[in-house]
């Protein structure tokens, strides 16, 4: 496991020193794109997840074009479903950049980040202590607070997920960021 840190792409000192391209990171990693495909399984036809929201395929709610996904949507292969993923990485990857400008991230937590993202979305990694953590330079301790984001909406409750059976996904998911991330900062 890579445990060097990197400049993210965009970020402000690494253009001001000249720093060459091989030492920035640029978005996910092949290997990140596999672990959120892991995480979120596979579905060929919607669904609605444990919160009511319309989901396919790698547990995309938007398709390629950035239109939602919605019930009536037809079926998509395992192909498709990573092209999906692709996309909707894609799709909030500038301003997860710009965030983390002047930042250094390795790799891995780079793409523990992004998964990050990908689940809850742009605006909860904005407004998380995480961000504010790493703006510190305070890594542990933003690895330490991915435990707050333990709760999921399971029909209209919201619950903790490391005692409720309906969204164990969410904290098993949780804990593996968790341990990844204190591993790359030991």
């Amino acid at each position: 496991m890579d445990k060097n840190k990197y400049l993210i792409l965009g970020s402000i000192v690494a253009a001001i020193t000249g720093v060459p391209s091989a030492y920035y990171l640029t978005g996910v990693s092949p290997h990140g794109e596999q672990a959120i495909a892991q995480h979120e399984g596979y579905r060929a036809k919607p669904y609605r997840d444990p919160g009511g929201v319309v989901t396919q395929g790698h547990g995309s709610t938007f398709r390629p074009d950035g239109s939602r996904i919605k019930m009536t949507d037809k079926a998509i292969s395992k192909k498709e479903a990573l092209h999906y993923l692709h996309a909707h990485i894609a799709r909030h990857q500038k301003v997860f950049n710009h965030s983390l400008r002047n930042i250094r991230l390795s790799q891995t937590e780079y793409d523990i980040y992004a998964d990050f993202v990908y689940q809850y979305g742009i605006d909860a990694w904005n407004e998380s202590s995480m961000l504010r953590h790493l703006h510190h330079g305070q890594y542990v301790q933003a690895c330490r607070s991915l435990e707050k984001w333990r709760f999921s909406r399971v029909g209209k409750v919201k619950v903790d997920c490391r005692i409720n059976s309906k969204c164990r996904g969410v904290w098993n998911r949780q804990k593996w960021r968790i341990e990844k991330c204190l591993e790359v900062n030991r």
